[in-house]
């Protein structure tokens, strides 16, 4: 039995740092190409720290898709769902410019995702499905039928996307999440479910959740529970690049709880965790494409 259950999300990041472009011209910058997908970043940090994980997420049968599989296989990630041979892998153009972060998602494989693709029971001590997968009209039933399935002690979701929310509606997003023990969100996510500041915010969603996270950037996270707050601060840094750093926290924090700390400890060691991605060009921890690792047993 695996020790974390995660459905969503694999994409391929193409990350560009460039001046404004300009109609038909050409610009000098920067182009990154590395593993991305909020469930599948969730997924490789919690095995980091030594989880058994399954990642019920589609690649598709292009080169794309087995480079991709080739780096789960060495980070012990198994992906039980067989990859698609008639469409291509998801990927997210990312684009910095003039200090702003923009996104074009291409979900490719992803929206191939089915409720036959998923066991009759997901059993583990936890579960963690992608927000992206619930508020995507074509894999909604999957992320439904994943969450009504679960036989965990911790079942976990994150927001995703304060569009997203706004579009599906907080009560709607409430109804689909009634099993769920802990959110985990940003400001904007938080505020576009409750209208409030992150503090209120977050006693508002302890209606709906054992455990509700808001993440703040540079300011850290807040956690509240009905033990109470607590709020870790995140050290200064350099920020890199920001994308998956989100992914990062909720992948260590569920990593953490699953290995016995508590909801604070978790809390500390994934504030850590997202604030080494966002001072680093890479979602993955110490990623290099095409590493010699042998598999994790």
């Amino acid at each position: 039995m695996a020790d974390l259950i995660v459905v969503g999300d694999v994409m391929l990041d193409v990350a560009v740092s460039a001046p404004p472009l300009k109609r038909g011209g050409d610009v000098h910058g920067r182009v990154q190409v590395h593993p991305g997908g909020a469930a599948a970043n969730t997924a490789v940090w919690a095995g980091a720290l030594g989880l058994d994980v399954d990642l019920y997420g589609v690649l598709g049968a292009d080169a794309i898709g087995g480079m991709l599989r080739d780096e789960f296989v060495r980070r012990g990630v198994r992906l039980p769902i067989p990859r698609r041979d008639d469409t291509r892998t998801g990927t997210m153009l990312v684009i910095h410019e003039d200090g702003e972060r923009s996104m074009v998602a291409d979900r490719g494989a992803n929206a191939t995702l089915r409720v036959t693709d998923l066991p009759d029971a997901l059993e583990a001590p936890a579960l963690y499905v992608s927000g992206y997968t619930l508020f995507d009209a074509r894999t909604e039933s999957v992320a439904l039928a994943a969450l009504q399935r679960a036989a965990c002690e911790h079942i976990a979701i994150d927001a995703a996307s304060w569009p997203l929310i706004e579009r599906y509606t907080p009560q709607r997003f409430f109804d689909a999440t009634a099993g769920v023990t802990i959110l985990f969100a940003n400001e904007r996510e938080a505020e576009a479910l409750t209208g409030c500041a992150p503090e209120r915010a977050a006693l508002l969603l302890l209606e709906h959740y054992a455990i509700v996270v808001i993440k703040q950037g540079a300011a850290g996270a807040t956690l509240a529970s009905g033990d109470g707050f607590a709020h870790r601060h995140a050290r200064t840094i350099t920020e890199v690049d920001p994308t998956g750093a989100g992914d990062a926290f909720n992948g260590v924090f569920l990593a953490n709880l699953v290995r016995g700390a508590s909801p604070d400890e978790a809390l500390e060691m994934a504030v850590d965790a997202g604030t080494d991605v966002a001072a680093s060009a890479t979602t993955w921890p110490e990623f290099t494409w095409g590493c010699d690792a042998e598999p994790r047993a």
